[in-house]
């Protein structure tokens, strides 16, 4: 129907002819229907093509926005089938389903619905845009709709005395949070935030507001704003759940949930606690361990990254270390290289703070400060524990490291982390712990440094041309430009209208070559260090970046946000 409708237009002279060839040479780039064509262009209104067909075929027109349908109505005709047409259900009358779509033409599409419902199918005509948006609302999964939870509750249900800290009650407290209002909708958020994939979930109280945010692949989005008269009672339900004294509102608490989703899967959520000026935040991080990820060669290595990284770790002593700020993927680095290590030859301990996987075959140990295990006590103890590999969370200070070292030196193999802004910058970190450069230089096999980018989705990535000097500033090579495609985000259902999925790592590796040994020993700066490494092989975290916008798996924007550029 679509070159018939375009003759048509121009016949009753609605559009010009150039403007349907435009349209027609876009449809055969593109694909397409003429008509959506046409008005996205700018050469008909919408509203002038709904009219236009629906005297053209003597149907009546609809305005979708002024419709609420039945959701008996709806399930007539499943998400699948609506998208495939493009129509939505509009009502029933006795043995006839009256059905808007933007093409009255296309039988198929009216035998279709006919075969699968059983019922007469009457056409209504409606604009593409109207239909898409229908479709979107109408058969879009909800999450948890405050609402719905709150049908039913009034004021009365939950006892939540209202005041300043000292003057809450525990007892009120407890059992307002034990109320069925409450308990859903903390049950919600938590299912919801799973669904989602969210990595943490922040449950924030402000003077005249309380809301929720989750941390979907690094970036934060308020998903809800519950009552503030439940305020106090959502929060002492999730210290309920976390096992924390709900009576202690003025120091931290960290605790975890454990829940059990069915099918045998569970979900832990690290929970931290900390009083604020207008009440107590609540931060709860995902462990999922299903989707920790320690298949190596799909945590973002690059070929020659993966095979260096993969011989430091696979000598029989030496320190590796995994550097980055907080949320960097540190934790899922190692966690990938100790699950490949992983064999019963081998004796594996681990100090951590906090452990947030566990793994059979490997001996944690979670730190406590406060009665005096630390990471360098946990390392002395391992050394007494006929150990072959020794992970420690973190290097914080001189002791850590210098019992890190010698372990190293004496026949173990030491992961660690410690938080430096790239890999040469860690020589210099650990020379200012006090650490000599010589056992530096015997004891480092490699330093990694990693960062985290947004991964463009798949299904709606589109491509972008941008001018030749941003990607010059960016740090491509004159001779890369134009031999690659860019990608931007779109947005579709898969990403949830994000446009990006998940997140990639970007890494750089420098293995501790004869060649940066002798500099480490001649005291020379972080720059020298830097610039002799890359003569010598080493991709820093922006080449890396850069590659993955070569690879179309980011965004320019990404990767220059989340890596400095190479200047010496």
């Amino acid at each position: 129907m679509s070159g018939r409708l375009g003759e048509l237009l121009v016949r009753e002279n609605l559009i010009s002819l150039q403007q349907l060839k435009k349209a027609q040479e876009e449809q055969g780039r593109t694909g397409g229907r003429i008509g959506s064509l046409l008005v996205k262009q700018g050469s008909i209104a919408e509203s002038d093509l709904t009219s236009f067909l629906s005297k053209q075929y003597g149907v009546p027109a609809i305005s979708l926005k002024d419709f609420d349908v039945d959701p008996d109505v709806l399930k007539l005709i499943p998400k699948a089938t609506a998208e495939k047409h493009q129509v939505v259900p509009v009502n029933r009358a006795g043995s006839s389903l009256i059905v808007a779509m933007s093409d009255p033409s296309n039988i198929f599409a009216i035998d279709d619905v006919k075969f699968l419902t059983g019922y007469n199918v009457e056409v209504v005509v409606a604009s593409e845009q109207a239909l898409k948006e229908a479709i979107e609302r109408y058969y879009a999964e909800k999450g948890p709709d405050l609402d719905e939870i709150m049908t039913g509750f009034d004021d009365s249900e939950v006892a939540v005395v209202e005041g300043e800290g000292d003057d809450l009650n525990a007892v009120d407290l407890e059992n307002s949070a034990a109320e069925a209002p409450v308990v859903k909708l903390v049950n919600l958020i938590l299912l919801d935030a799973i669904k989602k994939g969210a990595s943490d979930i922040h449950v924030e109280p402000y003077e005249k507001d309380f809301r929720v945010r989750f941390r979907i692949d690094g970036v934060l989005y308020e998903v809800m704003k519950p009552p503030m008269k439940l305020r106090n009672a959502i929060i002492s339900r999730l210290k309920i759940m976390s096992e924390l004294d709900i009576s202690e509102r003025r120091l931290p608490q960290d605790g975890r949930i454990k829940l059990k989703l069915g099918k045998g899967k569970e979900m832990d959520f690290r929970v931290s606690v900390c009083p604020t000026l207008f009440g107590e935040k609540v931060v709860m991080r995902l462990l999922d361990k299903s989707n920790l990820q320690l298949d190596m060669t799909k945590l973002g290595f690059e070929e020659e990254q993966l095979k260096e990284f993969l011989d430091a770790i696979d000598r029989p002593y030496g320190m590796v270390l995994v550097t980055g700020p907080t949320g960097s993927g540190k934790t899922t680095t190692l966690y990938s290289a100790l699950s490949k290590l992983n064999e019963v030859a081998w004796n594996i301990s681990t100090a951590e703070d906090p452990v947030e996987f566990n793994f059979y075959g490997i001996n944690q140990v979670q730190m406590h400060e406060d009665i005096g295990l630390n990471f360098a006590a946990a390392l002395r103890s391992f050394l007494r524990q006929d150990p072959d590999i020794i992970m420690v969370g973190e290097i914080r200070d001189f002791e850590t490291a210098e019992i890190g070292v010698k372990a190293a030196l004496t026949g173990h193999l030491v992961l660690s982390t410690l938080h430096t802004n790239d890999a040469p910058g860690t020589v210099s970190r650990l020379l200012n712990m006090g650490i000599e450069p010589f056992l530096v230089t015997a004891s480092l096999n490699a330093i990694v440094a990693q960062r985290l980018c947004r991964r463009l989705c798949n299904d709606c990535k589109k491509p972008v041309q941008l001018e030749d000097q941003a990607l010059l500033d960016a740090g491509f090579a004159p001779e890369e430009v134009g031999t690659f495609q860019v990608f931007e985000k779109g947005g579709c259902k898969n990403c949830n209208d994000r446009g990006f999925k998940g997140r990639v790592a970007v890494y750089e590796v420098m293995p501790i070559w004869d060649g940066l040994k002798e500099l480490i020993i001649q005291g020379c700066s972080t720059a020298e260090l830097k610039q002799e490494a890359i003569r010598l092989g080493f991709r820093t975290l922006r080449m890396s970046a850069l590659s993955k916008v070569k690879l179309g798996v980011t965004t320019l924007s990404e990767a220059v946000g989340n890596t400095a550029p190479d200047k010496f």
